[in-house]
């Protein structure tokens, strides 16, 4: 018994020593377990309540700290996003350019111009400041790797191509075509909801945190929908199987194109059929004649970056001054403690310019 006693101390005080004693501070600190009161040692760090080691991992930069909010959705987050439209406004940070009401003109864009819907400012109070500030407010705060991700990621985002779900009844689907979009590069994801209770069974979350990343957009009927996209200088494809419909393989994605796929036992509404301009569809070779609606997102998805990347040399097709801002974007989301950090970055910024007396 006394050796079954020393083996269980020592395993202990191994799993011990592997989180809290790391041989240098520039390695990320794991707590697995509350830790006693008193001074906080410089190889551990203060605990909180995890449900995932993903979700514990914190960055250090000297004496500062910001944790990364885990990227697993909370197990309602998809669902009350989509039915509060406000949550959704609050994901997106820098200023956004703005639409007429009715969706036919954008007072801050031309029709000869790709869209790009952020403009280069963010608001602190009574001081704006623009993706370069922000991004060097940031910048000390962040570990050479995640901000590595952010530029991997923004050199690879498009609003060339963007992903419309029309009248899905199951999150687990709204979900997985959030995650496949995030995984592709496309940016940009319109949910519009067509039945009168705009609510969604329950599901098990598996878009993995994406609708963090993406810009998404709910509309409540197809046809207001569609003006705005048409405003923003996308053609509308509708899935549709179907003897008028063309083939995705024949198609030319360098345009910018809105893809719309439709609910899953009914497909794409008589509405939005009729608003398009044109349909397509997966060629099927099996004896069923359709695939499950975020499967045939993600394959719709894929050949339209694979298609722009033989056509254009890369399916990534921001400026440098778009990268910038998109980079500040995703620099504001990942942590409520970037807004705080900004914020007083502004502060002293207004202080500075402050004329004296």
């Amino acid at each position: 018994m006394s050796t079954c006693r020393a083996i269980i101390r020592t395993s202990f005080s191994f799993v011990e020593s592997k989180f809290y004693f790391l041989p240098s501070k520039s390695f990320l600190s794991l707590s697995l377990r509350p830790q006693k009161p008193g001074p906080i040692s410089p190889y551990s760090v203060s605990t909180r309540q995890y449900g995932s080691v993903q979700a514990a991992i914190s960055l250090e930069n000297g004496n500062n700290l910001i944790d990364y909010e885990n990227d697993t959705p909370s197990k309602d987050n998809v669902e009350k996003l989509l039915t509060n439209p406000d949550d959704v406004t609050q994901f997106m940070k820098m200023e956004r350019r703005c639409m007429v009401n009715d969706g036919v003109k954008s007072m801050e864009s031309s029709s000869n111009k790709r869209w790009f819907p952020y403009l280069d400012r963010y608001k602190c109070g009574d001081v704006y400041l623009s993706s370069s500030e922000v991004v060097e407010a940031l910048s000390p705060y962040l570990m050479e790797g995640r901000k590595e991700r952010f530029v991997n990621v923004v050199k690879n985002r498009s609003y060339s191509v963007c992903l419309v779900v029309e009248g899905l009844s199951d999150f687990g689907n709204v979900s997985a075509t959030f995650r496949s979009a995030d995984a592709l590069g496309v940016q940009s994801v319109h949910v519009v909801s067509c039945d009168g209770s705009k609510r969604y069974r329950e599901n098990r979350h598996v878009s993995m945190g994406a609708e963090k990343w993406l810009d998404i957009e709910l509309w409540d009927a197809p046809q207001e929908c569609f003006n705005v996209l048409r405003s923003r200088g996308y053609r509308i494809a509708t899935t549709h199987v179907g003897m008028n419909a063309i083939s995705v393989y024949d198609m030319d994605w360098s345009c910018p194109t809105a893809i719309v796929v439709g609910n899953e036992n009914r497909g794409v509404s008589d509405e939005a059929l009729s608003l398009s301009d044109l349909r397509c569809s997966i060629p099927m070779k099996g004896m069923v004649d359709s695939f499950n609606v975020s499967v045939a997102a993600g394959i719709l998805m894929h050949h339209a970056v694979c298609d722009r990347a033989t056509r254009l040399g890369c399916n990534g097709d921001l400026t440098s001054e778009e990268k910038q801002i998109l980079l500040a974007e995703f620099s504001l989301r990942h942590s409520k403690s970037a807004i705080s950090i900004v914020h007083e970055y502004a502060k002293r910024k207004e202080t500075t310019h402050m004329p004296k007396l």
